[in-house]
């Protein structure tokens, strides 16, 4: 595959793709878990790689095109196809892609997950923790993927909108960033009793996750807003070319055809000035 479309499936892609999982690795299963329940600034961190890192560099790793292509053909047309093209499975589909469903889920899970109750029981219940962490790559995935905008999605907001979504995502987690910096107490009491692994108390711990999380999400969400924005503002654009989607087509699984071609000209029906 590389070999026939080396820019559509380069070597930084791969890179991307490999680093991404082995950030969800370091989250949650390098010795960095096992000093989640001693230092709220590591459990911070966590959330950090799983919601905000890991999922972008693996949606740009477009990991579509490899599991598509190394599909049985059989299975392929027999099971996938029907699948992807049965009514509510594409009605879903065009829900979960929606930005305000990214959005959303992002929001509702960052915010949800630190709720001081959930967050101590989540500390306490080991199947409820894994739950947690599933819940912010899962999420992560679905707020990344308009940004990001992996093949064979469509866009569903004009593209100037992208930089609107990364500002208004940083909210949530101002607020609670902003709430834990200025508290004067310890909010999650589990930390006042566990074993320091820093030289630093319970409530400064709680101040230093704070301002990781404050600082990281911010300069995140700031450096692909600048992309799109310059992306919007150049002369000819970074899109990529009608022979690039064709080739991705043929490199793709045939039985994604219908479905792709379906989307595409429903686009060009509701964007008529972008088939243009």
């Amino acid at each position: 595959m590389r070999s026939a479309f080396p820019n559509l499936l380069s070597l930084w892609r791969f890179a991307a793709f490999f680093f991404g999982i082995i950030l969800v690795w370091f989250a949650i299963g390098s010795p960095l878990n096992a000093f989640d329940d001693a230092s709220l600034t590591v459990h911070m961190l966590q959330h950090l790689l799983l919601m905000s890192i890991a999922p972008p560099l693996i949606l740009l790793g477009a990991p579509q095109l490899p599991l598509l292509h190394g599909l049985p053909q059989p299975f392929a047309h027999s099971v996938v196809s029907p699948i992807l093209r049965w009514g509510p499975v594409k009605r879903l589909g065009d829900l979960i892609a929606n930005p305000a469903f990214g959005w959303l889920a992002a929001a509702f899970a960052l915010i949800g997950w630190h709720v001081p109750a959930i967050f101590e029981l989540a500390l306490r219940w080991n199947w409820l923790h894994e739950l947690e962490h599933a819940s912010f790559l899962g999420a992560g995935l679905l707020f990344w993927w308009p940004v990001v905008q992996p093949w064979p999605s469509l866009a569903r907001w004009p593209r100037w909108s992208i930089p609107l979504y990364l500002f208004f995502a940083t909210l949530p987690c101002d607020a609670l960033s902003a709430f834990l910096v200025f508290c004067d107490r310890v909010v999650y009491s589990s930390y006042l009793s566990t074993p320091r692994i820093f030289a630093w108390s319970a409530l400064e711990d709680q101040q230093c996750a704070a301002a990781l999380i404050w600082v990281s999400v911010t300069l995140l969400f700031l450096a692909p807003a600048v992309v799109v924005t310059m992306q919007i503002l150049a002369p000819q654009g970074t899109r990529v070319s009608r022979d690039s989607f064709t080739g991705l087509h043929r490199i793709a699984s045939p039985t994604l055809k219908s479905s792709t071609h379906q989307a595409a000209d429903d686009h060009r029906r509701t964007h008529p000035r972008d088939s243009a």
